[in-house]
């Protein structure tokens, strides 16, 4: 799906750029899970759609498709500048949208309450049993006016949607580290159950597919003119010495809007990627590659993207290929180059999942009470509290 400029500067500040853009125009991203580290042939490992954990992405994306139906209002959107987005102030247009699209807009909110109630409910039910839930906070929408869609619902909403969109890249990383670590421990446990002969055998294996993975050729710097003139020559099939970063851009912007795009200035990074990941290569991990993608993103939006509105304008993108770095190439590291985690940080999730996946008894776990236990015999030494094994 591609989208115009009035629709992205929407999705951006409503955080579906995430939901929707990622999905239909790039790779979507492998979900996080318990790594694999033997797996079994014809295993295939299942992928899901990006969840911001938005609990009203519905009521979001219904809002976002009536408002596109405006002209007046779409128009409006298109000639915003981004911190009018951002804040909220766009939404006082909303007096000017068409009654018959208000009227949907009353609808759309009369079923988000009636979920939200549905909700409540269902919490305080569980609440009565083991389950205990904190007070819940419906930040998304005005609830003076429980049966009308008014100027502060927008003005909610985007502030809402917006927070969330900025909190993803942090919890990304985070669950990235997470998945890392798990990695690391799961092999260091299966190690722990192989006899000396199996254990080098195992580690000859993983050291020569940790060389085979790093042995790929050197990654450009991301937005560098070497790195865009790969692109150039390789994928748009033209002279290298005639690349024009003014056609370049124009090339790229998929859906002739004016701007690049998440996904578009993502699709650049591809070929970038194909050097070190290889979804063939039992040896390269593509919850790796997706997080790689991420990296790059983040550096070039950084570099590129002055006015923070999440798109790369052709004037933004032509100032950058006049700085004096842009000709730099300094090369990229790759994830496995760098350390994704400490050794206090990764100290700290060995004692988690021992308490986490310990039996009862445990640990310091205490046992449950209707457990009966038996006190250790003469000739048996007394738990040292670690399970049998470790």
């Amino acid at each position: 799906m591609l989208f115009d400029t009035t629709e992205m500067k929407i999705f951006y500040s409503l955080a579906l750029l995430f939901v929707l853009t990622y999905i239909n125009c790039v790779p979507v991203p492998p979900a996080h899970k318990a790594p694999n580290i033997d797996p079994k042939e014809g295993d295939v490992p299942q992928q899901e759609e990006i969840d911001l954990q938005l609990e009203y992405q519905r009521y979001l994306k219904e809002v976002v498709d009536a408002l596109e139906k405006d002209e007046k209002f779409s128009k409006q959107l298109s000639e915003a500048n981004s911190s009018d987005i951002k804040s909220g102030e766009i939404a006082k247009h909303l007096d000017f949208v068409d009654h018959g699209i208000r009227s949907k807009l009353d609808e759309i909110k009369r079923r988000e309450m009636e979920r939200l109630r549905t909700v409540a409910r269902e919490k305080m039910r569980l609440a009565n049993g083991v389950g205990k839930f904190g007070p819940m906070d419906p930040s998304h929408l005005h609830h003076d006016n429980p049966h009308t869609f008014e100027i502060e619902d927008l003005q909610k909403l985007i502030k809402s949607a917006t927070s969330d969109l900025e909190k993803h890249d942090t919890e990304r990383k985070k669950e990235f580290k997470h998945y890392e670590m798990e990695k690391e421990h799961l092999r260091r446990e299966k190690f722990k159950g192989m006899d000396e002969d199996h254990r080098k055998q195992e580690q000859l294996k993983f050291d020569q597919q940790q060389k085979k993975h790093k042995d790929h050729p050197k990654l450009l710097h991301p937005g560098s003119e070497d790195q865009l003139k790969e692109v150039w020559e390789k994928n748009d099939h033209m002279d290298k010495e005639d690349f024009n970063p003014k056609t370049f851009f124009q090339m790229h912007d998929v859906n002739q809007d004016g701007y690049l795009e998440i996904d578009e200035v993502e699709a650049l990074f591809q070929t970038e990627l194909d050097k070190a990941y290889d979804p063939n290569a039992t040896e390269d991990d593509m919850e790796e590659r997706y997080e790689e993608m991420n990296r790059m993103r983040e550096h070039v939006m950084k570099e590129v993207d002055k006015d923070k509105d999440g798109l790369v304008s052709l004037d933004e993108f032509m100032q950058e290929t006049k700085d004096r770095d842009f000709k730099k190439d300094e090369g990229w590291k790759t994830i496995d180059e760098e350390e994704p985690y400490t050794d206090d940080e990764f100290k700290g999730f060995e004692e988690d999942w021992k308490k986490e996946h310990a039996q009862p008894g445990e640990i310091n776990i205490p046992p449950h009470p209707n457990q009966h236990q038996q006190p250790p015999e003469e000739h048996q030494p007394v738990s040292s509290g670690v399970p049998a094994g470790l």
